[in-house]
């Protein structure tokens, strides 16, 4: 009850006592892992610089238009290999191409093979792992030793097997072909990590006691996986996730250098790294400019987990 005397006389009046009584109740309220995580978060330098990076990019990737006024088809031979100037910032290529222009609109295929190659290894891996922690016993046996399988291939001469299987020679697939192919060679050969940090963290949740009860109590199989465990077993795999969305941009990379992945009439980061490997010495500026955009891009991503990891682990608060 509120004393009417200090209600309009020379105490605290109504309206600063009912911001008192909100205060106190919110400082009562319990904060959630993920809002905790989020006050630590907001107040790191990293975190934030990485994360307004990653937006610029994406913005890039959803709407090149706005940064260039030349499409990534634009090109005039006379200007070939020129230096960066104030008519292309990053010069022209060996073809005449505006290398501005082509890193601009190549962030859209890099960014689609980073995040769908992540998607797909982040889904299966982790209902590979969350299935083999449940269950336990023989289908943890089998489920663990598939996943030693494919761990224990060399990423880049799994992926030169599978994209040269797929492509014979003379094939010309068309650009969603190409990209498809490349994402689903790196969610094939890296889904084993997802599937052991999952694993790793099923084991843990489904000895705790709401879980015992929820058995005990008759839940099915289902509910308990999707309604009980899923959710307290996801932290750990997003963290992964968000470092292993900046290696699959890497890993992008890599396999267009070699030649294997993503290739013309696709533009990408990677193709410009590989269209520039026969002209660096003399212009250099064909490689540095993707290849930064590669790096800063990763280095973004692979911060950006880092500091998700830090702020979800509750040993390093």
């Amino acid at each position: 009850m509120t004393d009417p005397n200090l209600v309009g006389g020379g105490g605290v009046d109504a309206a600063e006592l009912s911001r008192i009584d909100d205060s106190a109740v919110a400082a009562k309220k319990p904060r959630s892992l993920w809002s905790d995580a989020w006050r630590q978060l907001r107040r790191k330098p990293a975190f934030v610089i990485s994360a307004v990076i990653i937006v610029i990019i994406v913005v890039i990737a959803i709407a090149p238009g706005l940064f260039s006024h030349r499409d990534a088809g634009f090109t005039d031979l006379t200007k070939a290999n020129e230096g960066p100037s104030g008519d292309a910032w990053f010069g022209y290529d060996n073809l005449g191409y505006d290398v501005y222009a082509r890193t601009i609109y190549g962030a859209r295929a890099s960014l689609l093979v980073g995040v769908f190659a992540t998607i797909l290894t982040v889904l299966f891996g982790s209902l590979v792992g969350i299935v083999a922690g449940y269950y336990g016993r023989l289908i943890d046996s089998l489920l663990s030793r598939l996943g030693d399988i494919f761990a224990g291939l060399p990423f880049v001469l799994g992926a030169i097997v599978i994209l040269t299987t797929f492509n014979a020679p003379g094939s010309n697939p068309g650009a969603v072909t190409i990209i498809t192919q490349v994402v689903c060679s790196i969610a094939v050969l890296t889904w084993p990590v997802a599937m052991r940090i999952m694993r790793s963290a099923t084991l843990v949740a489904k000895q705790l006691d709401y879980v015992k009860a929820a058995r005990a109590l008759g839940a099915s199989t289902p509910r308990i996986v999707f309604r009980h465990l899923l959710p307290n077993t996801l932290a750990p795999v997003l963290v992964y996730g968000t470092i292993a969305l900046g290696a699959a941009i890497g890993a992008e990379a890599t396999l267009a250098y070699l030649g294997i992945g993503v290739r013309p009439p696709v533009v990408s980061w990677g193709v410009m790294v590989s269209d520039s490997r026969d002209y660096f010495r003399a212009d250099p500026h064909m490689l540095l400019f993707p290849g930064a955009f590669v790096t800063i891009t990763v280095l973004a991503f692979v911060m950006l987990g880092d500091g998700i990891r830090d702020a979800l682990d509750p040993k390093s608060r």
